[in-house]
């Protein structure tokens, strides 16, 4: 692996390299549980919708509330116990988004959403992966699962916000990841880029899509590849995965061989698709394009695509 002499070094995946110890040995001891949310050292991170909440610093932003402070705030719906980081609990509290809204007058906090705190580095990155797990995976879960699936009947919040139990149908309900494949298609010197209408305007990132049922990632790779730009795929190799709250998909991040070279777009997943070459992403990741083009921020995968494609050139397919 090397590095452009541009780009410095490689910068942490955004929500990854958690150190918490996710103790699910004691999701299920109600005594336990309780114990550890009166230890002198339990905090949490506190979510309503898609808001986080923060104490404000002067030059930063605290993400950690105390039990106490975080009911203070308003009603907690579910608290979730996400694990232990050096034997001190942590935890995700679930506020009603309304109840964040009086929450926004007070100067006294700060009030953002999960993506401007990762991009803008409001955070130092050790919360990140701990905050994903609270906001996404299971904050996010149970204001969409408070009934049941099966029969609708209301279901009770069990191992420690980890499983939702319906006590008419007895059905066990647990949270849902998504998997999502993301990809560069490589020929050469030379790899696709994409365009969402939802990016900014001058963006320009991998292809991705979901993964469907009974499909192998690297048939999930190729598959939306074709279906986005027409080209066709060979050789597929795993690069790395990242957990991405938005709402909770895993990034199923890999390097395909491009087979094809013509490029035709389905307007319906895209809004545009072209090949660049090594030299002009070098220039998109340093924010250096006479054109200003640019690539998603460091915090987000694609951004690892593309430099690792930059950096090591067709070596990425092994």
């Amino acid at each position: 692996m090397t590095e452009h002499p541009d780009l410095g070094p490689r910068p942490q995946l955004g929500y990854t390299s958690s150190a918490i110890d996710r103790a699910a040995d004691r999701r299920s001891d109600d005594a336990a549980l309780a114990k550890f949310l009166r230890h002198d050292r339990a905090a949490g991170y506190v979510v309503g919708g898609e808001m986080v909440v923060m104490k404000q610093r002067r030059d930063s932003a605290d993400p950690l509330f105390s039990p106490a402070e975080a009911n203070a705030l308003g009603p907690v719906r579910e608290t979730i116990f996400l694990g232990l980081l050096d034997e001190a609990p942590r935890f995700g509290f679930g506020l009603d988004a309304k109840s964040i809204e009086p929450l926004k007058a007070r100067d006294d906090l700060k009030i953002t959403d999960l993506r401007s705190i990762a991009v803008h580095g409001l955070v130092d990155a050790t919360h990140l992966p701990l905050l994903a797990e609270a906001k996404a995976a299971l904050v996010g879960w149970h204001a969409r699962h408070r009934f049941c699936p099966n029969c609708g009947m209301p279901t009770n919040v069990m191992q420690g916000g980890w499983r939702r139990d319906c006590p008419a149908c007895k059905t066990e309900h647990f949270p849902r990841t998504d998997p999502v494949v993301i990809m560069l298609a490589i020929a050469g010197d030379r790899c696709v880029l994409g365009r969402s209408p939802r990016f900014a305007p001058t963006m320009w990132s991998a292809l991705s899509g979901f993964g469907e049922p009974g499909e192998t990632i690297e048939e999930a790779v190729r598959r939306e590849v074709l279906e986005e730009t027409g080209i066709k795929c060979g050789q597929v190799k795993y690069f790395m995965s990242q957990p991405w709250p938005f709402p909770s998909s895993l990034m199923i991040g890999c390097h395909a061989q491009a087979l094809s070279d013509a490029i035709a777009i389905d307007r319906s997943e895209i809004e545009e698709a072209r090949w660049f070459h090594r030299d002009e992403l070098a220039l998109m990741l340093g924010r250096r394009h006479p054109d200003g083009l640019t690539t998603p921020p460091p915090v987000a995968i694609a951004y690892h695509l593309i430099r690792s494609f930059v950096e090591d050139g067709c070596q990425v397919l092994g």
